[in-house]
């Protein structure tokens, strides 16, 4: 399971990585193994306010839905359309191109309850 360095963590098991003032969202390698080949991404609308925790938008597997959760609080700035017109992405590249959306950070605060590696691959060593 790949769990990259200098990225933040949710126990739900969504990423951030922080570029600048924004911040880019998306599952991690053991949410898209877990949920299977994905099949629909519903992505939240560009400029949705999203606090810390809130349901977001929601991905389709072949074996469930999953909601996608905001790792941080903030407006969503982008949504990635080649996620919308390729779900496969989020299997084959979650850390790249398998984005889901941007946010505009409302406080940076919110990344001190986030994990990092470290503690996310512990988390996720117990749920196997």
């Amino acid at each position: 399971m790949n769990v990259p360095e200098g990225l933040y963590y949710t126990d739900q098991h969504e990423w951030l990585r922080v570029e600048g003032d924004a911040a880019v969202v998306g599952i991690t390698d053991y949410a898209q193994d877990a949920l299977g080949d994905v099949v629909f991404v519903d992505l939240p609308p560009v400029g949705k306010v999203l606090k810390q925790g809130q349901e977001a938008c929601a991905v389709e597997s072949s074996k469930a839905a999953s909601d996608i959760y905001a790792p941080a609080g903030g407006r969503v700035v982008e949504a990635n359309q080649a996620v919308a017109a390729n779900p496969a992405l989020l299997n084959e590249d979650p850390y790249g191109k398998g984005w889901i959306f941007k946010l505009a950070l409302a406080d940076k605060a919110d990344l001190a309850k986030l994990l990092d590696a470290k503690a996310y691959a512990a988390l996720v060593a117990k749920e196997a």
